[in-house]
């Protein structure tokens, strides 16, 4: 549970909705109505720039010689000196800066982007598509986190062609490998000072203070040749997901020796789930079953449908034995389930009141060599210590294995939460966010996810997203209206120079 001080400094924070900063002040209206007027085609048209660039990471080409992400700091380069600002290019890490003052606002961001599957798109992922769902713009990086760049970008602009008076300096850093590797920036951030106030604009409104802890289990299977005894069906592979931090929406099993009867069965229990489609193909006595879920950010993966849980769960007819894939079936159904907070696996289901329950979601099912592997992701709130958590993982694993009497092997990586309680800033956002949705009081809040705030000095998330709608970033439906991308032009604007002013 939580600590005393730091109880009483977080019931501080969320019961002070009369602490709001003054007004948003006439200034700060005037140029985000300047900013509105003048930059909407300019700026999208830099969005769509910056998502022509594939900056997933390589993993067989390293990031100094990737083109994509060389090309992309190239592009950055020039548009900031085209602008007016001042470029540092650190690396992987990049700063674009304006203006003078010993003391200085950071806005962070990333510029690399998770990987896409390109068939899932109406268009190229990597082409900005206004027309596909109008009102719409499509892309990888949208809305994570390229969006967010270019928005920042503008309302920079807007401020300097407004001359607006300011006593601090304003640095907008552009990370390239925080979906992939965060080591360069903890290495950066040890050698240079960075801002003493910070937004990151790679989350959600009205203002981020918590951050669930990144998790994962891993579960390997070894290489099995036993088959069933009695020459029945035979569960032959289970495969499913695409990268560790997205919901899977693909799953796939195939059944040699497939009845009619229990590819009925099959259908009829499948056809009870909600938001699931499947497909099933027969050869020769094999029954291929394809399960399409709906793909989210695995941070939200209430935002999702997970197709490996929901296949498998399809699948739950009758018992199966003798293969990797039946043992695979058994951990899924038996301890993880269709839900997702970890209600099956043992005692690890647990919630705090601010940052919530902890999540569980299986993200990739593959096979790795002969061996059959399992990821699954936790998102975790405080309230429970790693080493109990990891205990309760190890023990819940440990039943099941005994139970199946298979040579299953556990690895289990605990990441851990974090919550911001005092920075400055805190009122201003709020302010700036309840002037511009017309929201009355709103308060900070706690997501699934994890950004670079928790490795700069008093910082918090202010968007992109807005609160209770679908968070896109990480899925094959990435988006950010155009409505949106406005509004969030607004805000940066006017927060720029209340906290700069």
């Amino acid at each position: 549970m939580f600590k005393k001080p730091l109880l009483l400094s977080l019931l501080g924070l969320l019961l002070q909705p009369s602490v709001h900063a003054a007004p948003v002040s006439p200034q700060a209206q005037e140029t985000a109505r300047y900013a509105l007027a003048t930059y909407p085609e300019p700026l999208i048209a830099s969005l769509a720039k910056m998502i022509s660039f594939n900056t997933v990471a390589d993993p067989a080409v390293p990031f100094a010689d990737n083109p994509q992400h060389t090309g992309f700091k190239r592009y950055l380069a020039a548009e900031a000196q085209r602008l007016g600002f001042d470029f540092h290019d650190h690396g992987h890490v990049l700063v674009i800066g304006m203006g003078k003052g010993s003391e200085r606002v950071g806005v962070i961001t990333h510029g690399d982007v998770q990987p896409v599957n390109p068939a899932k798109w109406a268009r190229s992922p990597f082409e900005l598509d206004r027309t596909s769902e109008p009102g719409k713009l499509l892309g990888r990086g949208t809305e994570d986190d390229k969006g967010p760049i270019a928005t920042a970008l503008y309302a920079m602009k807007a401020i300097q062609d407004k001359q607006v008076p300011l006593s601090k300096r304003i640095e907008l850093y552009v990370y390239m490998a925080e979906e992939s590797d965060w080591e360069p920036l903890k290495q950066f951030l040890k050698t240079h000072t960075p801002p003493q106030v910070n937004i990151t604009i790679d989350a959600e409104y009205p203002v981020v203070t918590a951050e669930k802890g990144y998790g994962s289990i891993k579960l390997t299977l070894p290489p099995r040749t036993a088959l069933p005894a009695d020459g029945g069906p035979m569960l032959k592979s289970l495969t499913g997901g695409f990268f560790g931090s997205q919901i899977p929406e693909d799953a796939q099993a195939v059944i040699e020796r497939a009845p009619a009867a229990l590819e009925a069965a099959i259908r009829a229990r499948a056809q009870q789930q909600k938001g699931m489609r499947y497909s099933y193909a027969r050869e020769s006595g094999t029954l291929t079953v394809t399960a399409l879920g709906v793909s989210a950010h695995s941070s939200k993966p209430e935002d999702g449908v997970n197709a490996i849980s929901m296949l498998a769960d399809a699948l739950a007819v009758q018992p199966w034995q003798g293969t990797q894939a039946a043992d695979m079936l058994s951990f899924l159904n038996e301890l993880v389930g269709t839900g997702i907070y970890g209600e099956r696996f043992g005692q690890i289901a647990y919630r705090d009141g601010f940052m919530g329950p902890m999540t569980v979601a299986p993200t990739v099912l593959k096979q790795q060599g002969g061996e059959l592997e399992l990821n699954i992701n936790l998102r975790r709130p405080q309230g429970k210590t790693a080493a109990v958590l990891q205990q309760q993982v190890t023990a819940a694993f440990d039943g099941w294995k005994a139970r199946r009497q298979v040579p299953a092997a556990l690895q289990v990586q605990i990441g851990e939460p974090w919550l911001q309680t005092d920075a400055p800033q805190i009122p201003t956002l709020l302010s700036v966010f309840e002037h511009y949705t017309g929201m009355a009081h709103p308060q900070p809040v706690a997501i699934g996810g994890g950004t670079n705030s928790r490795l700069f000095p008093n910082a918090v998330s202010f968007g992109p997203a807005m609160p209770h709608t679908v968070y896109t970033g990480h899925s094959e439906h990435e988006f950010i209206t155009e409505k949106q991308l406005l509004l969030n032009l607004q805000m940066y604007t006017a927060v720029l120079i209340e906290l700069a002013k």
